[in-house]
């Protein structure tokens, strides 16, 4: 049980680096150059096709560095699930405190400074994400050792 936990959470954390990561330097700069026109319906299919994409693999993540808190894997040292854990909690309230307004104020009243405010406000999201692959990285390596 306690294998199979960490090789969900190692494969949720790096789904969602690969997709923050693509986020932070493809689809936040473009969002950022859409047309004022554009940015509503823009923001909206946004919001709707990548809450498709990142549900579940958040989901996974969650619960899966939760877990990882009360059954630490034989061999890993404590304080990684719990470094883990913070790293996904800055990542998602980030997201509900810093990325979600910023979608919303998109599809409401786009203004010019919205896009850019993505790309900077989605910095502690990338950061966060990141580490947590790392960690995750290191448990499984001290797991195996």
């Amino acid at each position: 049980m306690v294998d199979v936990n960490l090789l969900l959470d190692l494969c949720a954390s790096w789904t969602m680096v690969g997709l923050i990561w693509f986020v932070q330097i493809v689809h936040y700069p473009l969002l950022s150059i859409v047309p004022l026109q554009a940015a509503s319906s823009v923001a909206e299919e946004h919001q709707q096709r990548t809450a498709w994409v990142v549900m579940l693999p958040m989901a996974v993540q969650g619960f899966t560095s939760l877990a990882l808190l009360r059954w630490v894997p034989v061999g890993v040292s404590w304080w990684l699930p719990w470094c883990n854990a913070a790293c996904v909690g800055i990542a998602l309230a980030s997201t509900v405190f810093l990325s979600v307004p910023r979608h919303a104020r998109m599809a409401a009243h786009p203004d010019e400074k919205v896009g850019r405010e993505l790309v900077l406000t989605n910095w502690p999201r990338t950061i966060a994400w990141s580490a947590s692959g790392v960690l995750l990285a290191a448990m499984l390596i001290q797991r195996m050792n």
